[in-house]
């Protein structure tokens, strides 16, 4: 089978900028719309977009794997990272905290030199018990000879097959090399392109024994940061990709197969980046329906505790809020969720569900609602 890498020309990708303008013009125009509504909400509420955001991205770019994370834990890791407000979050593991120490590393720190050292960390993050699942793998380093070859295979035993060879371990330090220089030399196409082609190239290479696709998109992420010129994430690529998993694979298995035209991954990198805008200006329209609730409310009279509840509720709480759930779930005695709770009906963020029984439930009012009429905004 001959592979992209093993082109004469290799490393010198070509692609049909004629194809690509009006999709990169529009992506373009769409990353400003959404950049420009996140300025026009107050710091809290970017802080919380940005960690939802980062939160799916480290969830999503681990089910693509097949790994399945816990949100809450991540969100927690994350939360107490960016010096959010923690409370009731949930212990992390090491493998989490691992997850989450890459991807704010490419994030926040998306302006500095992109080198080995800092790959093999993220690799070493990723594996701090140095095993992928039962199997020992070298970690923090470029995969050695002894591995043996790294292919991408489908199949039960006996029938596999192999969709991808990456090349042999002899080669990586000096395509590594060429990769990294590239990276962190300006100028280069635009930095949405370097991206998409970023994160072609290092996970064609596929250096590592394991986890190249999510450092592939932890670069990825690296590479938009640098495109919006703001560490924090309002649109998650990994979701986007995760929910076009079978796609991703069949577009990066094509261009790896063929030569180094690599306009076919290009367009569709482009094409999911402008569902995955899409996709976040739905979320950024929740956003916006829980700040404009809260302003209604003047948040900062809260205490805690009913800060959080609000948000939870806000956020699409399961089934009825009561005064147990409220006291198991700020870790409160009961007569403490009893006296939240009246003060929250009170002042009307609460009512309490009629017909329900003995023990009473309550839900949001209609606040916001009314606070949108108010605004003539429908």
């Amino acid at each position: 089978m001959t592979y992209i890498y093993t082109h004469n020309d290799w490393p010198k990708f070509r692609w049909n900028g004629e194809k690509l303008a009006p999709l990169l013009a529009d992506i373009r125009h769409r990353q400003g719309r959404l950049l420009g509504r996140m300025e026009s909400l107050g710091f809290r509420f970017r802080g919380e977009a940005n960690l939802s955001t980062l939160t799916d991205d480290i969830v999503k770019s681990n089910a693509i794997e097949g790994a399945i994370l816990d949100p809450q834990a991540v969100r927690s890791s994350l939360a107490r990272r960016l010096g959010l407000d923690t409370a009731g979050t949930l212990p992390a593991s090491r493998d989490i905290e691992g997850q989450v120490e890459m991807m704010l590393d490419a994030t926040q720190k998306y302006a500095e030199p992109l080198t080995s050292e800092r790959l093999f960390a993220w690799h070493a993050a990723l594996f701090p018990a140095g095993r992928s699942g039962m199997r020992k793998i070298t970690v923090g380093a470029w995969r050695p000879a002894e591995a043996g070859p790294m292919q991408v295979v489908s199949g039960g035993i006996g029938r596999e097959k192999v969709h991808f060879e990456a090349p042999k371990a002899g080669r990586l330090d000096a395509e590594m090399r060429t990769f990294l220089k590239w990276f962190n030399t300006p100028p280069g196409p635009d930095a949405v392109l370097k991206a998409a082609l970023a994160h072609f190239w290092f996970v064609t290479i596929h250096p590592f024994e394991d986890g190249n696709g999510r450092i592939a998109r932890a670069i990825a992420d690296m590479a938009l940061a640098r495109a919006d010129g703001i560490p924090d994430r309002y649109y998650s690529m990994s979701s986007q990709i995760e929910a076009e998993r079978k796609d991703y694979y069949q577009i990066l298995e094509a261009s790896q197969k063929g030569d180094l035209d690599v306009t076919a991954w290009m367009m569709w990198f482009l094409e999911c980046m402008g569902r995955a805008l899409d996709r976040a200006s739905s979320a950024l329209a929740n956003v916006m329906r829980k700040a404009r609730f809260l302003e209604a409310i003047h948040p900062a009279t809260l205490n805690d505790r009913q800060w959080e509840m609000v948000n939870r509720l806000l956020d699409g709480f399961e089934g009825n809020l009561t005064t147990s759930k409220y006291a198991k779930l700020e870790r409160c005695s009961t007569d403490t969720a009893l006296r939240d709770i009246r003060g929250l009906l009170e002042r009307d963020i609460l009512i309490e569900n009629q017909g329900r029984g003995r023990s009473a439930s309550y839900r949001l009012s209609n606040i916001e609602k009314e606070t949108i009429n108010q605004q003539g905004v429908i």
